[in-house]
């Protein structure tokens, strides 16, 4: 066969044959690289948040072999420990070998669920981490100067891919829910979210969480649709029911607060699963509280509690312990836990702010208006109809339990955050809003069918604008700074032996970039701080970054008690003096204004 008749050939099957839906996969993957390569970079950024690198150094543990434990010290996670301990062990309290807070060696951590970090730690394993600055190699450095850190990249790249994979599950869902056209433009929107990039580039664990939300919300789907066919199989919806219970108990060991979800779960299965709905909603949660359990298990074996201190959340951001001072106490006043009012009116502060901002948000996009019309519409697909009150109830469910779990963290990152549990919901707000889209253009009488596309790309576009300004000059700084500049938090963590003990206001940041144990800084500078560095263990080195030291002046600093950080720092960089009985006297030139090293004698020398 002649060449001209050969191209002619290929070129005919890629017009008309199989070839031409092969071609049109192969450019809309090129679009998809393309997009996260300008993400990557021009909108890429370092982590900025405390719960991504807590998170990060938990698995780095982990696939190291050093268990369940973290760097990252709470003084609250100590003040458990050590109330637990104490109860369970017949020593005396002047022991002074006793170590009760579990901090001498690596301390357990009570604060993270576990699914996540696992999973992180499996990345670690597969594509080995090097945790050293890079300053020689052009995308980790710009000019010799660092620019990106690796490990935060690689695990940025893996939420990506997280996303990806939501958007084809999304795509999926929506066809199956109504048609292609319904799912190809809430497959393009769900890419096109600013909102989603953004949390795919946090490190925080919400792309994975997306990804079993996503697959629950498909078991739902197929529940309804087998209980309302003419022969119901009994074996296979029990299994989806199981499958159902094991995906949100997954999704409860991911992140705490969504094991709410249950609750619409439950309720679904009860009215929505045919005949044997009672034992499909028993079966569901039964299996739910198995996957639960272990864990549970696990916490009260080593805190009492059975979600440690993420199971106080709810006390945070109250009346009673404003801000984040729950977690830095190490004597908290739990007096008025057992009290309705602290938590109704966090409920009701948090839930006004939701109704009137964050509901008519949802994913940062326009869809969400379609999505609020459209909850009104008549849908021609039975299962559609249906399982819109399943997204109804997850819709009520999420919002309380966003309102009361609601702390500090939203206040200082407020879209990306663990705490935001709505912009879970968003693939299901993109599907629903873009099929009442179509409904309300099937209705337009268009003078050429050409208009049609150009509305919907147009439709597009508009949604996508903040992603599409997002990409433009100029971009971002890829270092988060301030107060995260991880070449300095791995040099004054690096003059620290491995078991020394550091104070910092990014304990966090400390333990992910330092690789080193660090507490957070106590509610003040002398009870609180003496009693964990004589009796608890010492603390060898404090470290605060612009986290504090760019505090506000008059409220921060100068209107505070005598013996509180901020007095404190007023003492050692206006007064050029630190408080007589300090243990820690000795600190690097060059730091100050900007960073404030102290230590208990002179690291830094050692290390030239």
């Amino acid at each position: 066969m002649r060449i001209a008749e050969i191209i002619q050939t290929a070129i005919h099957k890629l017009e008309v044959g199989g070839g031409a839906r092969f071609l049109r996969f192969i450019l809309l993957a090129l679009a998809v690289f393309g997009l996260a390569l300008r993400e990557d970079l021009h909108a890429y950024r370092n982590f900025s948040t405390p719960e991504a690198m807590d998170s990060a150094q938990l698995a780095r543990n982990l696939s190291e072999g050093k268990g369940y434990t973290t760097l990252f010290i709470r003084p609250f996670s100590l003040y458990l420990m050590q109330k637990h301990n104490e109860a369970k062990s017949p020593v005396a309290f002047t022991n002074t070998d006793s170590d009760f807070a579990q901090i001498k060696a690596m301390h357990p951590d009570l604060a993270n669920a576990p699914v996540y970090p696992l999973v992180l730690a499996g990345l670690m394993k597969v594509w080995p981490f090097h945790y050293g600055i890079e300053l020689k190699k052009p995308f980790w450095s710009d000019g010799g100067k660092f620019s990106r850190y690796k490990p935060d990249f690689q695990i940025a790249v893996f939420n990506e891919i997280l996303l990806l994979t939501a958007v084809v599950m999304a795509f999926f869902l929506a066809r199956k829910l109504f048609d292609s056209h319904v799912a190809w433009l809430s497959a393009v929107l769900m890419i096109g979210c600013e909102l989603f990039w953004r949390f795919s580039l946090s490190g925080l664990s919400t792309m994975l969480l997306l990804v079993i939300f996503l697959g629950l919300v498909w078991c739902i789907v197929q529940i309804e649709e087998a209980a309302r066919a003419p022969q119901q199989r009994a074996n296979r919806l029990l299994f989806l029911s199981l499958a159902a219970g094991a995906l949100v108990g997954a999704s409860a060991l991911t992140r705490y607060s969504f094991g709410w979800t249950i609750i619409p779960v439950a309720i679904f299965l009860f009215f929505f699963s045919g005949q044997r709905r009672v034992l499909h909603t028993l079966v569901a949660v039964a299996l739910f509280a198995v996957v639960l359990t272990p864990w549970v298990i696990r916490n009260f074996e080593v805190s009492g509690t059975p979600f440690g201190t993420a199971g106080f959340a709810v006390m945070e951001g109250t009346y009673v312990f404003p801000q984040l001072q729950l977690e830095r106490s190490l004597h908290p006043d739990l007096a008025y836990a057992s009290q309705l009012k602290p938590y109704l009116y966090k409920l009701m502060a948090n839930a006004r702010d939701i109704l009137t901002n964050g509901l008519t948000n949802l994913g940062g996009s326009w869809a969400s208006a379609f999505f609020l019309a459209g909850l009104l519409l008549g849908f021609r697909s039975f299962g559609a109809r249906r399982f819109r009150y399943f997204l109804l109830m997850c819709l009520g469910t999420l919002i309380l339990v966003q309102a009361l779990g609601r702390t500090q963290l939203s206040d200082e990152s407020p879209e990306v955050n663990s705490e935001n549990l709505l912009v879970l919901l968003a693939p299901l707000v993109f599907i629903y809003g873009v099929s009442l889209f179509f409904t309300l253009l099937d209705r337009i009488q268009w003078p050429a069918p050409q208009l049609r596309y150009v509305v919907i790309a147009a439709f597009a576009m508009l949604c996508c604008l903040p992603k599409i300004f997002a990409l433009l000059p100029p971009g971002v700084s890829p270092v988060a700074y301030p107060p995260y500049y991880p070449p300095d938090i791995q040099q004054t963590a690096g003059w620290m032996k491995e078991n020394e003990l550091m104070m910092s206001d990014v304990p966090w940041a400390v333990a992910w970039y330092g690789n080193r144990q660090c507490v957070w800084l106590t509610p003040d500078a002398q009870d609180s701080f003496f009693e964990l560095n004589d009796n608890i263990k010492p603390v060898q080195a404090l470290y605060l970054t612009p986290e504090m030291l760019d505090g506000k002046f008059l409220s921060d600093f100068i209107r505070t008690r005598e013996y509180s950080w901020g007095n404190f720092i007023v003492q050692v960089e206006l007064e050029s003096q630190i408080p007589p009985k300090f243990p820690l006297r000795h600190a690097p030139s060059g730091f100050l204004p900007e960073r404030l090293f102290l230590t208990d004698w002179e690291r830094w020398k050692s290390a030239q």
